[in-house]
């Protein structure tokens, strides 16, 4: 195939080329001038005219975590090829905080013969911190098996920054077992500084996606890390680190997504979305392209991948500008998959070759070789009993109470304190005109019966109560509501549903979405998801939520406890600096 008269971008040099791109067999075999008649075999060559485009390598998410797309792997690549993404690097901690082994064999195997290569980091922290409740605890020695796979390049985001710097022999033990493989660790260290982060460079952790400040982020790129400039549906960070968008900062750093719902994907694209926002921040185009190309290929050692040159596999982006990056056509390994903005469909004889196929229903056609004791932990995910009102009352008094306060576009929070009232509801504390309503965390995998309280500000939820089995990194039942009896409404029909999304108003389910895949992911289609997902999402705004708050992604990391303020769990308010368990009313 030769590509000819096209503006090439070279990542090598920050420059723009003019010529032709010849590719054999999937490998890219020449860049300058061809005419045809100097081919060997001129009849089996096809010439693609690209006058007035441009060819990119194609785009590698450094960072990202499927399940988040609410997608299964195959409609995930269905969703993000068309938009010119071609390799993206998956930490499956989401689903195997759920199932344990069980999900990572699910993922490796789910992921494999798409149009996208999809490369692994094996979760670190499972679970995140042992102030936390999942359906795993994955140990160093579990991680050995899975070392050796070629698509596995190494440990995933070590969330337990606080575990790292105080010398946790497990986490430590985690670290040494990638570097006698000869992988990466990634990190993931909101707020590290000082002589904290000398100490969690030193264990071996090379990069981070938390910095929201710019300080912040040039301290550990001094320091010698990588750092992920993060844009996803919750977290918004590229606003605030826009000056690292220009060398000599951008040298070392990555356009990563973490976290991106299926609407997104679809109406404003994937990392060709992350491109057009840095342009508007002021990149040059061309750098630009480099932080989803070339750097993340050069961090995590991806040879022959990431660059427009010889040698390299055949992985390119036919862009119709370097503005908008508007995606012309999308090349794997050679073979054209992606189409304005479409996946090219194969036939029934090709689909083996890399594309996801559907069945008769319109589902996207899965692999069924899981082996069934694997296939019941990641499908029958949800144990816990059904829940009453009753079980969301605090049972606790005091003259103060402690509040989870959101801030708008960050996965941080504050924690606010205010004097209880003369009359306090202390079994409540819900009170709406002042939007302090109430949040409750179930444990759902091994039926414990635990359950964490707390209330929150700043989510806008005015009446009724929204439920979700996603709530990071544990992935227990999580709940907002008005109201207890709406809570509880809420909170079971996620569990009637063996996992999802529920909107209940006044005693009523008004919407939900079943993800029957660890309680995380659909069997459904990208367009068939968001078609759901948004209907839920405008319901939740007619409840008083916030414009410009995604109020499902949001909700999801108000149980991380790895990230600061305060977050809650299911033992409770949990302090993510100190990783102690607060009190609401003291």
């Amino acid at each position: 195939m030769i590509l000819k008269d096209a503006g090439i971008v070279n990542v090598f040099t920050g420059e723009l080329e003019f010529g032709d791109v010849a590719v054999y067999k999937g490998r890219i075999v020449g860049i300058g001038r061809y005419a045809q008649q100097e081919l060997p075999d001129k009849s089996q060559t096809r010439v693609i005219d690209c006058r007035n485009k441009f060819i990119a390598p194609g785009f590698l998410d450094g960072h990202i975590h499927i399940e988040s797309s609410m997608l299964s792997p195959k409609a995930f690549a269905e969703a993000v090829v068309p938009h010119g993404t071609t390799s993206v690097i998956t930490d499956p901690h989401e689903i195997v905080n759920v199932a344990g082994k069980a999900g990572l064999r699910y993922m490796l195997k789910e992921s494999e013969e798409l149009p996208i290569t999809v490369c692994i980091m094996l979760p670190s922290c499972v679970p995140a911190t042992p102030l936390e409740e999942s359906g795993a605890v994955i140990q160093a020695e579990e991680l050995l098996e899975f070392m050796g796979e070629e698509r596995v390049l190494g440990l995933a985001e070590v969330m337990d920054y606080f575990g790292i710097v105080r010398g946790d022999r497990e986490l430590v033990r985690k670290l040494e077992l990638a570097r006698q493989f000869g992988k990466i660790a990634d990190g993931h260290a909101p707020g590290l500084k000082g002589k904290e982060v000398n100490a969690y460079c030193t264990a071996g952790i090379e990069s981070d996606h938390e910095c929201s400040e710019k300080a912040e982020a040039l301290e550990k790129l001094r320091r010698g890390q990588w750092i992920m400039i993060r844009e996803g549906t919750a977290a918004r960070n590229m606003e605030s680190l826009k000056d690292l968008l220009k060398p000599p900062y951008s040298n070392r750093c990555m356009l990563v997504t973490d976290d991106r719902h299926p609407g997104d994907l679809i109406r404003t694209g994937h990392l060709d979305y992350l491109l057009r926002k840095a342009v508007e921040y002021g990149a040059n185009p061309v750098t630009a392209i480099q932080m989803v190309t070339l750097h993340p290929a050069q961090y995590f050692g991806l040879k022959n991948r990431g660059a427009i040159a010889p040698g390299y596999y055949a992985d390119m982006v036919i862009l119709k500008d370097l503005v908008h990056f508007t995606v012309d056509s999308v090349y794997k390994e050679g073979k054209l998959v992606g189409k304005d903005e479409k996946l090219v469909e194969k036939d029934e004889k090709a689909a083996g070759e890399g594309n996801p196929g559907k069945d008769a229903s319109g589902k996207i056609a899965g692999n069924d070789s899981l082996l069934a004791e694997d296939r019941k932990k990641i499908f029958q995910s949800i144990h816990c009993r059904e829940l009453e009102p009753s079980d969301f009352y605090f049972k606790g008094k005091g003259r103060f109470k402690k509040i989870m306060e959101l801030i708008p576009g960050e996965l941080i929070t504050k924690e606010l304190i205010l004097p209880c009232e003369e009359e306090e509801n202390y079994l409540s504390g819900i009170r709406v005109p002042e939007d302090i309503i109430k949040l409750a965390v179930i444990e759902r995998h091994l039926n414990t019966g635990h359950i964490g309280i707390a209330l929150m500000k700043g989510y806008g939820l005015q009446a009724g109560a929204v439920a979700s089995s996603i709530a990071h990194d544990s992935h227990n039942i999580i709940v907002a509501g008005t109201t207890e009896e709406d809570m509880s409404l809420a909170a079971n029909r996620v569990r009637a549903s063996n996992g999802g999304l529920a909107v209940v108003k006044a005693g009523k389910v008004i919407g939900e979405l079943p993800l029957p895949i660890g309680g995380l992911m659909s069997e459904e289609s990208a367009v068939a998801v968001d078609k759901i997902l948004e209907k839920l999402k405008q319901e939740t705004y007619k409840l008083g939520i916030r414009e410009g708050i995604d109020p499902f992604m949001t909700l999801a990391f108000l149980s991380l406890s790895v990230i600061p303020k305060i977050k809650l769990t299911t033992k409770g308010l949990a302090d993510a600096e100190t990783q102690e368990i607060l009190p609401v009313y003291f």
